[in-house]
């Protein structure tokens, strides 16, 4: 919605639309009645004063401004809301405020596969440079275990199927230029105003645009994070996530430094697609934070494919040679005659030269905006979403952090994202997909809880003769029977997990899982037919000196 002026008119007939709009304008606050706008109901008392400060902001398109003559006149300003990055969460900001009536502009460097100071592209880091085009990848590097699989099944080969990495890079770009088509489109079709170029703030107020000012009642920062290399000697030889998806040439050897799940995602896609992949990490397992048998079962799984890891090494420097292959130096010894070596050690915040420092954004250590729980930073008029404020850096998240703060600022509605129960998966190889607690932290905050496992050779196995498992965990809260924690890992993983999360988020028991029948042949069955449990963990007083051997399971004894 744009921006009225203050110049005098002849009065036209008012409708309810045009008072609530006038409303809105308005430099103080008039009550309308409650036929015409829920504008006048009362925020919740367990609003922040910091967060109050900014609603109380929002609530007028135009505020009181000292003219040099000391009298108030009315601001004016060219956007309700300006957002600044437009991957997922602002791309949802945005779209839904410009639907809700707002005014809005973003703006977003041009576009590239590789991020950079001065390339981006409308989509962001998941539709560019993450989640899409690596499930691309994994979905091509799956082919060679399936045609592994198929000779059980029958099929033969009278010559090994090759691979064309020119053909797998140019269809990926191809669907990429697509997609950040379809975003643009998706923004000019809500009105919402797209500015190329990078975006700097230079007041509360205020976004230079390469050199161009704009004003807006609203800021919002929607940057993400870009991949994090750590200095060491011949870094520079390094490559990052953002390079691996856009490589001249297939690797032939690769060392992939790190144990997230970036790392496991590309040491499958490079397995799969038949390079020799070794993975350092600098603890004794991978996936820091996971369910720990789920982060021993994936490790087992991948090295049974091939990938070969290195566990408690410390990268220290990386040398290249003559014939340019690579030689990467840890605490434990040399490495040599690699193609190439990739940093999966994480993102960080992209809040470099936004201006944030100079009009008060604080940020901490990491870079990462700090922001109360509607999304607010310590500036009232400037906002943050996504992985720039380092809260759960999820696609989904982003999204719903957009779309909550759309409706905090232009429905007066205002909304926290919940961050309860949010699912998540691993596109490793075999993949993962998890929901809730794992038993550590169940065993932390709830003490007694029962344990579902099952470890079993799924079904298309049986004829492929393949050593693939499938891995399956339920944590259940031993007094209320309440499901605290979903996980698995094997075949189809993340597509089942969707759907039990739809359950554990709603806060269904185990007995509300035995009740449902199962779908047979599947995997996913298995949720709702494991009715013993593998162990029982008891902590509560009450239960003390009754479950010594309870305790020993739990214990691994």
């Amino acid at each position: 919605m744009g921006m009225a002026t203050t110049a005098s008119v002849t009065a036209p007939k008012l409708s309810s639309t045009t008072l609530q709009n006038l409303y809105r304008n308005l430099p103080v606050s008039v009550p309308l009645p409650k036929t015409l706008s829920s504008f006048s109901r009362n925020l919740p008392p367990s609003v922040s004063r910091l967060h109050h400060h900014c609603l109380q902001r929002r609530r007028l398109f135009s505020v009181r401004a000292e003219s040099d003559n000391g009298a108030e006149t009315l601001r004016n300003y060219d956007f309700d809301l300006f957002t600044i990055g437009a991957g997922s969460g602002g791309v949802r900001a945005s779209r839904f405020a410009a639907n809700f009536g707002a005014s809005v502009a973003v703006c977003e460097l041009p576009f590239s596969t590789i991020s950079s100071e001065t390339t981006g592209g409308i989509g962001g880091t998941c539709v560019l440079r993450g989640c899409v085009p690596k499930k691309l990848m994994v979905y091509a590097s799956k082919y060679s275990h399936e045609f592994d699989e198929s000779n059980g099944f029958g099929w033969k080969y009278d010559t090994e199927p090759k691979h064309d990495w020119s053909t797998l890079i140019a269809n990926k770009n191809a669907e990429l230029q697509r997609l950040t088509g379809i975003y643009k489109n998706i923004l000019n079709n809500a009105g919402v105003t797209l500015i190329e170029g990078r975006g700097k703030i230079v007041d509360p107020h205020t976004v230079d645009v390469d050199g161009k000012l704009y004003t807006a009642r609203h800021i919002l920062l929607s940057v993400g994070g870009r991949p994090f290399i750590p200095e060491i000697p011949g870094s520079e030889y390094a490559i990052d996530s953002d390079a691996a998806l856009d490589l001249p040439a297939k690797p032939e050897k690769l060392a992939i430094i790190g144990g997230g799940y970036i790392a496991l995602e590309f040491a499958g896609i490079f397995n799969g697609l038949k390079s020799e992949v070794h993975v350092f990490i600098r603890q004794k397992k991978v996936l820091r934070g996971f369910d720990e048998e789920i982060r021993d079962f994936v490790g087992e799984q991948m090295s049974l494919r091939g990938i070969e890891f290195h566990t408690e090494e410390l990268p220290q420097a990386i040398a290249k040679s003559a014939d340019g292959s690579l030689s990467l130096k840890t605490n434990k010894g040399t490495f040599e005659d690699f193609s190439h070596i990739m940093f999966a050690t994480g993102r960080r915040p992209n809040t470099k030269n936004l201006g944030l420092e100079s009009v008060g954004v604080k940020m901490n250590k990491n870079g990462a905006v700090e922001v109360d729980e509607y999304s607010c930073t310590t500036v009232p008029s400037i906002w943050a979403v996504g992985d720039v404020t380092d809260r759960i850096n999820l696609t989904p998240v982003a999204l719903m952090e957009g779309g909550a703060l759309a409706k905090t600022l232009f429905q007066n509605e205002p909304t926290k994202p919940d961050y309860r129960a949010v699912p998540s998966a691993v596109f490793s190889q075999p993949p993962i997909g998890q929901i809730g607690l794992t038993e550590e932290q169940a065993i932390k905050e709830y003490g007694d809880i029962d344990v579902y496992t099952a470890n079993f050779r799924p079904l298309k196995a049986t004829l492929s003769g393949l050593p693939d498992r499938v891995f399956m965990k339920l944590i259940v809260c031993a007094k209320t029977n309440k499901v605290l924690g979903l996980h698995m890992c094997g075949e189809d993983s993340p597509e089942t997990v969707q759907g039990f999360a739809v359950a554990v988020k709603a806060g269904l028991t185990k007995a509300d899982f035995d009740a449902t029948v199962g779908i047979h042949p599947t995997s996913a069955e298995e949720f709702v037919t494991m009715r013993t449990p593998t162990r029982k963990i008891r902590q509560s007083p009450e239960s003390e000196g009754k479950t010594g051997l309870e305790a020993k399971a739990a214990a691994g004894v």
